[in-house]
């Protein structure tokens, strides 16, 4: 009998987008197994940055953050995974474990009234470095705009402007589930006493990544959410931006997109 055995891989997504897959759990867990970013990364085949990337994004998009770097830094201290970490990692495992039962029914019985299993893996990717998962706070309209207040993290806001349409499109009001999102080229740093405007967060350098013209950014504003900027490098070297030192970054309110599921 010829084996008819699907190898289904599973991908967790919020508001629509990427959240999780397979690759992601496994750095979890070896992040819970060595303590350390560094190890997590070399044990799955990530880089140390991508390995970065991946655990910031999956923070961002999370209620509370499923990894925390230990005091000492990021090169003299350590990492761990949250509990929050591991009911995610948990959840994931049995959510394929119930997607191998589907798909092996699949390969015993066809595909005839089961279509709707294999879109379960389909989602969205977009570009945007910054996506946070929030709720609506208030909705102040006027005669063309709309000013959106949306809570995130550790009672963190972001402030947004959209017209009259795009509000009745999406249904904004109070309690509403929200994406924000923030291009990393939007966002604008400066000295931490130089934060202004309704959007500006202050937090300490976690990275910087040093290109010929460009310089990557990744400032903790606390409450495990990671703020991804990309700005012109004698800007960086003009601030004096270093990891472990402090910085602020703000945006405009009419830069910030809002997707709903």
């Amino acid at each position: 009998m010829t084996d008819n055995k699907i190898d289904a891989l599973l991908a967790l997504h919020g508001g629509g987008r990427f959240l999780v897959g397979r690759d992601r759990i496994k750095l979890l867990e070896k992040v819970a197994e060595f303590g350390s970013i560094a190890k997590a990364a070399k044990a799955t085949g990530f880089s140390y940055k991508t390995a970065w990337d991946s655990v910031n994004a999956v923070n961002n998009l999370l209620p509370t953050p499923a990894f925390r770097t230990r005091p000492g830094g990021r090169s003299g201290g350590g990492a761990e995974v949250t509990p929050e970490g591991l009911r995610l990692i948990a959840t994931f495992h049995k959510l394929e474990e119930k997607l191998s039962f589907i798909t092996n029914l699949i390969a015993e019985e066809g595909l005839e009234g089961q279509e709707e299993a294999l879109l379960w893996t389909v989602g969205a990717r977009i570009s945007a470095r910054n996506v946070f998962q929030s709720e609506v706070e208030t909705v102040r309209r006027w005669p063309v705009d709309v000013e959106v207040t949306l809570k995130f993290g550790l009672d963190q806001r972001i402030h947004a402007i959209v017209t009259n349409e795009s509000a009745d499109d999406l249904h904004l009001a109070p309690g509403r589930r929200a994406l924000a999102l923030v291009k990393s080229s939007f966002i604008r740093l400066s000295a931490p006493e130089g934060a202004q405007g309704r959007n500006h967060f202050v937090g300490e350098v976690k990275e910087r990544i040093d290109a010929e013209r460009n310089s990557e950014i990744h400032l903790d504003i606390g409450g495990g959410k990671t703020l991804t900027v990309v700005t012109a490098r004698e800007h960086v070297e003009a601030l004096q931006l270093e990891a472990g030192g402090r910085a602020a970054a703000q945006f405009d309110a009419n830069h910030v997109i809002l997707a709903v599921s």
